[in-house]
């Protein structure tokens, strides 16, 4: 019977812990499971049209801030820009005679040496030439533009996502090629019920597993919480005036950010991760 009582004492204890800890839980913290792991991810796409020449990065990849990672072959708009060069280049000598046609005009006609009609004849032919400089020095300046174009470089640290391009492809402006993920910032958003709102604030510290970086718990911080739930810019929103309404409960958007993570950390961190989260309530 002592036996029988110590083994019934001891599930007691046990079940009273466990309750406890699950009581403490819900009093400390609100939770959820329907989180995932956000970073700045862009599509990169040329801004020109061309043959892809190189491409030097492969899925998965880390590259820095600036390095090429894909060349369209440039030769087309280096012969364009040596056509626009040449044109300025005859257009400069063209303007330079005629501005300094006109000042001498003007310095004769203010001492009534030469004719009105010469003198607005001589202020024509150098506006008309300016003109065409102008339009012509705006041409080289998109012409180096293109040329650099060519080129797609990394916006920022960060890694190589997707990548949906080849050598000798025909790429098109504004096309997307490469799928990058900034490393600069992590963040999680999550996703809580519209009855734990009044138990979140902003700057509330949060404790976040991530399910690809089991044993280790990060910190966050709340630093914004959506003012529309999740449901309202969907595609199809639902529609409550209808006579089959049933009541859901709705999830609004959280955003944490990460505090005190590294860059090992972020590499771990990838977009898209399922998470857990816990806000603590005070």
């Amino acid at each position: 019977m002592d036996k029988r009582k110590k083994i019934l004492s001891g599930i007691g204890l046990v079940a009273a812990i466990i309750v406890g800890y699950f009581l403490y839980d819900h009093l400390t913290y609100v939770t959820t499971d329907n989180a995932q792991v956000e970073g700045h991810a862009v599509m990169l796409a040329p801004k020109v049209n061309g043959y892809v020449q190189t491409v030097s990065v492969v899925e998965g990849q880390k590259v820095a801030k600036g390095d090429v990672l894909l060349e369209i072959d440039a030769r087309d708009y280096e012969n364009t820009l040596k056509q626009v060069k040449g044109e300025l280049a005859s257009v400069e000598a063209r303007k330079t005679d005629a501005e300094k046609n006109f000042q001498r005009l003007q310095d004769l006609f203010s001492k009534s040496v030469v004719s009105r009609q010469q003198f607005d004849a001589s202020q024509a032919s150098y506006s008309d030439v300016k003109a065409k400089f102008d339009s012509l020095s705006a041409q080289l300046a998109q012409a180096q533009l293109n040329l650099e174009n060519t080129k797609i470089h990394a916006p920022s640290d960060g890694f190589i996502a997707k990548k949906s391009v080849e050598p000798g492809q025909l790429a098109g402006a504004g096309i997307p090629l490469l799928g990058f993920v900034s490393a600069e910032e992590r963040w999680v958003t999550a996703n809580f019920k519209e009855t734990d709102l009044s138990d979140i604030h902003i700057g509330a510290s949060a404790n976040i597993n991530v399910d690809a970086v089991p044993g280790k718990t990060f910190t966050g911080k709340v630093v914004s919480i959506s003012s529309a739930t999740g449901a309202t810019f969907t595609l199809l929103p639902p529609d409550n005036a209808t006579g089959n309404f049933t009541k859901v409960v709705q999830r609004v958007p959280v955003k944490i950010e990460f505090v005190g993570v590294d860059a090992k950390d972020i590499e771990l961190l990838r977009a898209g991760l399922s998470a857990d989260v816990k806000v603590h309530k005070h």
